[in-house]
């Protein structure tokens, strides 16, 4: 059993793209486009960054969320 033929686009990692070595937490901007309208990280099969990124960028969210950079939860 197949599924259907949907025509997928390959997701290339933001970080590795642009060649940025280190995400900072206090660029509230970019770290808003890897969370979801309700405030939680974005998984990584869905935002399409690679594994190691994928680290970096969640404990960067996670800093600017202890110094209230950014929200806990969207209300």
């Amino acid at each position: 059993m197949q599924k259907n033929n949907i025509l997928r686009t390959e997701k290339y990692c933001h970080f590795c793209v642009n060649n940025v070595d280190d995400i900072d937490f206090k660029n509230t901007q970019l770290l808003q486009r890897f969370l979801s309208s309700y405030g939680k990280i974005v998984p990584r099969k869905r935002s399409g960054v690679c594994t190691s990124h994928q680290r970096l960028l969640s404990n960067a969210i996670k800093r600017a969320r202890f110094m209230a950079m950014l929200p806990y939860t969207n209300q």
